[in-house]
């Protein structure tokens, strides 16, 4: 699926002990599948997702911001509430460790707000009618709402206004 070599980024150099990577792109294009590609291949990878911080019809990038990516910056441990989408509350904390490779994937996990705390940027681009198929096959028919009226035209007036793509310091085709 992807052309990548995941093994290279053990040696991305790091602004800090904690290697920062954020997986960017829109709901569908692959981005979960990666990271746990890089998970799958190298020792010592925690995966945040941006889904833990969904709340209120919104993604709450500050609280990714407050209880992740700053703290990781400062060689602090970070910890952080999910957000359980079935009650649609925030439910347990996790722990993330410094140290290793803590990789943030989700769409608007990159924004501007956000960028400089990476260490390393990927962008992963599909195709609108493939993300909508592997979205409509994931949460099923029902949720075909949804991904066309709100979630993918988000997406689209994210990617317009923001730039997220061009920030990236790889773009993969997924």
């Amino acid at each position: 699926m992807f052309e990548f070599n995941v093994k290279a980024v053990e040696n991305l150099p790091r602004k800090q002990e904690t290697l920062l990577i954020g997986i960017d792109g829109c709901g569908g294009a692959g981005k979960s599948t990666l990271a746990r590609k890089i998970k799958e291949t190298l020792p010592d990878v925690t995966i945040v997702q941006m889904d833990d911080f969904y709340f209120k019809d919104a993604f709450n990038w500050q609280r990714l911001k407050r209880q992740v990516l700053e703290p990781l910056s400062k060689n602090l441990p970070a910890e952080y509430q999910r957000y359980d989408w079935q009650t649609e509350m925030l439910a347990e904390w996790h722990k993330v460790e410094t140290g290793g490779i803590v990789i943030v994937e989700g769409c608007y996990s990159t924004r501007k707000e956000l960028s400089d705390f990476y260490d390393y940027k990927i962008w992963v681009e599909t195709p609108r009618e493939i993300r909508l198929a592997r979205g409509i096959e994931r949460d099923g028919e029902k949720a075909r709402w949804l991904w066309e009226e709100e979630w993918m035209p988000s997406e689209d007036l994210y990617v317009e206004n923001d730039l997220p793509r061009e920030r990236a310091d790889l773009i993969i085709y997924g």
